[in-house]
């Protein structure tokens, strides 16, 4: 019988792209694969192999909610992990691998109670919470980012950050410099949207010269609450512009895009190097120790993109940076090529050869 591989994420696409990654690959390297989430993880599971089984879990966070909520975490954990140490205990999967956040914490500990080989893989520059709690209790630690900030006496490997089938599809695809034709904006927010992103980078778009921007046609992610006035925004506007939820596409559109606006998620930045497209990131300010300027730094410093914290972000200063990418189509061609340069398109099969290494009892794996 093939070996058993159980993949516990949820919470945002941030931890659950990477993981459909390494679903992906075990897979095909004829794995069995099970993931572990909770109910709204597994909304962002769409993208999963239909081969991939799902197991929802109970689980909660003290982030959300009201006083009743955050009283009641404990008992919806603490269901999730008896649920799943009587399912492991059952199916004693070979493996298990912990792509951070709270609807991994189940299986983590099930893993953890039951002795099961278990790894973690952390896509930030910082680690989340819930990896950082698991970091001193699995075998090995996999980062995305590098150099990561990992907790006393716990050593990293680095392997890149995964990307899902679709990104590596789209690996490299040719990039057509800006120039005196057609182009695309790409504005993505992280799986959720960003309402700064909403506020500022219409405005931004719309002052524009005119010649530049009536060739431009915009593909913005908006969250529910902000689509409406988005999209009135660009039609008054006369800026062809695509506003939604949510793009079940990225890849394409990030393939044809000119310039990309993004938060600095950690898959955002690998899809952004794999790829290979210009960026202007705007990491979000409240993120847990400020991680997503961490996760920019690596595309900053080779000149792929350039970072604008929050504090400092106005429809002014964003127009201007822009302007500067779309009328200099060798400094965004250069752009391009130092994100592909960056890029770690092999991440998956780095991180699946350390899962096998560790049910092999080989720890190290490569580097």
């Amino acid at each position: 019988m093939s070996r058993h591989l159980v993949i516990a994420a949820g919470g945002t696409g941030g931890h659950m792209f990477p993981a459909q990654a390494l679903a992906e690959t075990m897979l095909s390297r004829g794995w069995r694969v099970t993931l572990s989430t909770d109910a709204r993880g597994a909304r962002y599971a769409k993208g999963f192999p239909p081969e991939v089984a799902r197991e929802v879990v109970s689980s909660a966070t003290t982030a959300r909610g009201g006083a009743a909520a955050k009283a009641l975490v404990p008992l919806r954990v603490g269901g999730g992990i008896a649920g799943s140490v009587l399912r492991m205990a059952a199916a004693r999967p070979a493996a298990v691998v912990g792509f951070g956040g709270y609807p991994s914490i189940p299986a983590l500990a099930a893993a953890t109670a039951l002795r099961i080989p278990r790894m973690i893989h952390e896509q930030n520059g910082v680690l989340g919470r819930v990896n950082r709690l698991f970091a001193p209790r699995v075998n090995l630690v996999a980062c995305g980012t590098w150099p990561a900030a990992l907790p006393k006496g716990v050593q990293g490997i680095h392997v890149g950050n995964p990307v899902r089938r679709a990104v590596l599809d789209k690996a490299g695809a040719s990039y057509i410099a800006p120039g005196d034709y057609p182009m695309e904006i790409l504005v993505i927010g992280g799986s959720q949207g960003a309402r700064i992103l909403s506020d500022v980078v219409p405005p931004a778009i719309a002052a524009l010269p005119m010649e530049l921007r009536a060739r431009l046609r915009v593909s913005q992610q908006a969250r529910d609450e902000d689509l409406e006035r988005v999209a009135r925004f660009y039609r008054d506007e006369a800026i062809e512009a695509d506003i939604r939820p949510f793009f079940d596409d990225v890849p394409v559109r990030m393939s044809l895009a000119q310039l990309v606006v993004a938060r600095a998620g950690a898959s955002t930045i690998a899809d952004l190097s794999v790829i290979g497209r210009p960026a202007i990131l705007i990491p979000y300010a409240a993120a847990t120790e400020d991680h997503q300027t961490a996760n920019a730094r690596g595309l900053e410093a080779v000149g792929a993109a350039e970072t604008v914290p929050e504090v400092r972000l106005t429809p002014e200063a964003l127009s201007q940076r822009i302007l500067a990418i779309l009328t200099n189509p060798g400094r965004a061609l250069a752009m391009s090529r130092a994100a592909l340069a960056y890029a770690k398109p092999d991440a998956a099969e780095r991180l699946a050869e350390l899962v096998e290494g560790l049910v092999d009892g080989n720890k190290g794996g490569r580097k």
